[in-house]
Formats: C-alpha cells, structure tokens, sequence
C-alpha cells in the first residue's frame, strides 16, 4: 500500500526533522528544502543514564524537542509534516516512508538493534499526531536493494546483510544527478560515504544493488572499525581466551581502523602526525585510502564499468590529501565528484518534501501479514 498526499503548486511547506543520537538530538526546521532553524540539544549523561532502555527516552526527548521549539519562537501549529530518522526496521528498499502502526511496533521492540535512532520516527509520529499531519522516516540505514548475488558470503551459514548510510548515500547521489542534468534512477554512481565508518555502494538505475557493511566490518577500514579482517586469525583470536566477546567486539567497532593503529579517530590530527614527519601515521593513513579504493574498484566491476561518477562525501571527504589519494587510484574509472560531510537534517527534509510536493509517492512500511508473506 502507497500513500498519496495531494500537493499545491508553489505552496509552501513548513516541516521539523528530527534526528536523535545517543547523546544528543539534532533537530530542523525547514521550508520546502530551506533551512530556517538547526539546533542540537545535548542531553547530561545524568539524564540520558536515568532511562533503562533507550526507547524510554521517548517522553523525555519529545517534551525536551517541543520546550526548544518554544524558546527559538516555533509555532508548530504552522508545521505541514515531522520527519524523523529512520531507526533499525526491517531490510526495506529506499525512500520516504508514512510512519505507521507497523512501523512503530518495530521502532518500539528495536526490531534489528536498540539504537537512539528509533526514537526519530516515534517522536515524528506522536507530535504530528496531535497536529493532525503526516509523519515520515527517510531513508533507514537498513536500507535494502542487494541483487541475490550480492547477498551469497560464500559461507553457506551467514548471508551478507545492507547496512550502511543510507541517508547521506541516497541524498548526494539525488544531488550529483541534478548536477548532470540527469534524474537519479538514470544514473549508475559509486557512492562512497567516509566518517567514523565508510561504506561504498554501488547504484544501479537508483537503487543500491550491493554495498559492504558499515556496522558489522566489511569493506575498507575507517577512523573507527576495522573492516574486512583475515578470518581465520580472528577465529584464533575468538578462542585465544585472551579477550571476552565484547572486548573484541570493540576492537572491530569503535576501536579499530585508526583508533587501532593511531590511538585517534581525528583524521585531522592524523594529517598533522603526518606533516609533522610520522612515517607510520602516513603508512596507515595511506592504507585507508587504498583500502576504500580498491572497494571502489569492487563496485566498478558490479556495475560492469559503466560508472556515470564516483561520489566521496562524509568528513573525511574534507581531507584534500585523503581525497587527492584516492583519486589517483580511481579517476581513471569515472570522474570523481566530491560533496564533503552529511546534512542528515537536510536530507530528511528533503525526503519529506519530495512527498508533500508530489514528487515522490510516500511507501507504506509493510504490516504483519506482508511481513509474513
């Protein structure tokens, strides 16, 4: 089931996104695809360690949301629609989703993981409600669109999962098909997202058809995770009985990749190391870019060479050397585009307003008897 909302030609939407992280909340207030106010709410450590689980948070972080928006002189009476970050749902394709009771149920019980993240489009919901206007998510990291060949791991008892930055990913690739005076679904691009995680997707005609886990340790290495590691040597580590399963875990995530090697996850200060003569900073640093070349290359090959652009965004895409690095491995496949950092408020506006203008159709997440079939 779709749901159609009807537009006004050149009317003018007002719409608050929401975007909760595990210390704080950003949130947005947009016109159309303007921005008019962006603030983020730092919640104390106190506050957020009095909550059990994080889907308690929900009433503390909503009335907090509502009480800023009175102290910038928001009148949420005037708002059109609430977008909110889509959480760890299940595998779905991309787009805009109306959150409805299916949606929230998954948001609720943390379907594929507790993370801040479902709070967005509980809260999205909960305060449109009491305005008597559409609620959306955009875009969710779980974000679905693998071809069966891309889901086949070679080891028979795991298949290969979608997760990786959705959001950001979708949203530069909309905006470089603008640039070439293309829609997006014309388009094949290789997207890579570089931040505290880095995934490369390859899009095929608008729709990631593979892509390598940016959570669980595909791909390249990054300031935090570790990436694809020799699978055997990590089974011998597993049963080394030198580390318990969460002290590893942390080694793969949040303290692998530079953080591993560097003791810091600031590709700043690793720039700095290495302009102040830190060879082995340079070896490492230089590894990562090569490493997130040769994915890129991996993605080349999925899309058969036929590459319209390769897109690097996230804030490593600010580092004119990393960026310069690994473009003297690649340009020769496509030209290289760049749109440094992620506006994940923007793109959530962005997400809703396609909808209210007509743009786009908002999708229906599907309900339990669908989720059965």
């Amino acid at each position: 089931m779709e749901v159609t909302f009807l537009s006004l030609s050149g009317a003018n939407f007002r719409i608050l996104v929401i975007n909760p992280g595990s210390t704080s909340t950003k949130i947005g207030i947009f016109d159309n695809e303007h921005s008019i106010l962006e603030k983020t709410i730092r919640h104390k450590t106190e506050e957020i360690q009095q909550f059990e689980n994080v889907i308690d948070q929900y009433e503390f972080r909503k009335q907090t949301i509502l009480e800023t928006l009175d102290e910038e002189g928001i009148n949420i009476s005037k708002l059109n629609a609430v977008c909110g970050r889509g959480g760890l749902l299940r595998p779905i394709e991309g787009g805009t989703y109306s959150v409805n009771e299916a949606m929230l149920e998954d948001l609720r019980i943390g379907y594929s993981g507790q993370h801040a993240s479902n709070l967005g489009g509980i809260i999205a919901y909960e305060i449109a409600k009491g305005l008597n206007i559409p609620s959306f998510i955009v875009d969710p990291v779980v974000v679905d669109e693998l071809e069966p060949l891309a889901r086949i791991s070679g080891f028979s008892l795991i298949e290969r999962k979608s997760i990786f930055h959705a959001l950001n990913q979708k949203s530069v690739a909309r905006k470089v098909a603008k640039q070439l005076g293309k829609n997006y679904d014309q388009l094949n691009l290789i997207v890579v997202h570089m931040g505290g995680g880095i995934t490369v997707g390859a899009h095929r005609n608008g729709r990631v058809i593979d892509v390598n886990n940016g959570l669980h340790g595909e791909g390249p290495f990054s300031p935090e995770r570790a990436g694809t590691v020799p699978a055997g040597d990590l089974i011998d580590l597993c049963f080394s009985g030198e580390y318990y399963r969460n002290e590893l875990t942390k080694k793969l995530v949040g303290g692998g990749g530079l953080v591993g090697y560097l003791a810091t996850n600031d590709a700043v200060k690793v720039e700095q190391m290495i302009a102040d003569g830190d060879e082995y900073a340079k070896l490492i640093y230089d590894a990562m870019a090569y490493q997130v070349a040769k994915e890129i290359g991996a993605a080349s090959a999925v899309l058969m060479g036929k590459v319209d652009g390769i897109v690097l965004t996230g804030g490593l895409a600010y580092g004119k050397s990393f960026v310069q690095s690994i473009s003297e491995y690649v340009s020769w496949i496509a030209d290289v585009i760049i749109y440094p950092g992620e506006n994940e408020l923007q793109a959530l506006a962005e997400g809703a307003y396609r909808v209210l203008n007509g743009e786009e159709t908002a999708k229906d997440y599907p309900g339990v008897m669908e989720k059965a079939l």
